[in-house]
């Protein structure tokens, strides 16, 4: 599944600036962190504050406060620890390099965490041909979280007035996943 303008989720991160990266690692973070705190969105909305405003000082500083506020939040096992793992590896430094490098480690352990609640589940490699532009196989949870990473990056690249329709994709993947987890929950 390749993006409305034919650009794989690979080429459009390859592609992004700092505030687009930015934007879409918090994004994948943001939709998953329902598996690691229920109620922790408000941990998140200072660092999409320093996104929009793209204050690499800010940043550093909201990403810090956000790991103190949702340190305690879960076990640290299983879903939480992946989600856990997106934010600890947010780096402290606002640069292309290090962004690109962590919204690529978020767009996979998103595309995953959503790939294992799909019915089917995920085949070895799948995560990778859905970056790649090749979702054939993809049940609907990831053929989700993968439009939804697209979208991020594309609206992005627009400019900060994009970072809303960004939160916006976020809030909804969020509330996807808190419902498939829930109706989960109550069958087992």
């Amino acid at each position: 599944m390749t993006s409305g303008n034919g650009r794989s989720l690979l080429e459009l991160i390859d592609g992004a600036d700092e505030r687009g990266l930015a934007a879409a690692g918090l994004a994948c973070l943001d939709r998953c962190l329902p598996l690691l705190a229920p109620d922790g969105a408000d941990a998140l909305r200072p660092v999409w504050a320093a996104v929009a405003r793209g204050d690499g000082g800010a940043w550093g500083e909201a990403v810090a406060k956000a790991r103190v506020e949702l340190a305690a939040d879960a076990d640290g096992t299983g879903d939480a620890a992946a989600v856990r793992a997106m934010l600890a590896g947010a780096p402290e430094a606002w640069t292309a390099a290090a962004l690109r490098v962590w919204a690529a480690d978020c767009s996979v352990a998103a595309l995953a965490l959503h790939g294992r609640y799909d019915a089917a589940g995920t085949p070895d490699g799948l995560v990778e041909r859905c970056r790649a532009g090749a979702p054939d196989g993809a049940g609907p949870l990831l053929a989700g979280e993968l439009r939804r990473q697209q979208a991020v990056l594309e609206t992005v690249a627009h400019g900060p007035t994009g970072l809303r329709r960004a939160r916006e994709l976020s809030v909804e993947g969020g509330r996807v996943l808190r419902a498939v987890v829930s109706r989960r929950a109550r069958t087992v």
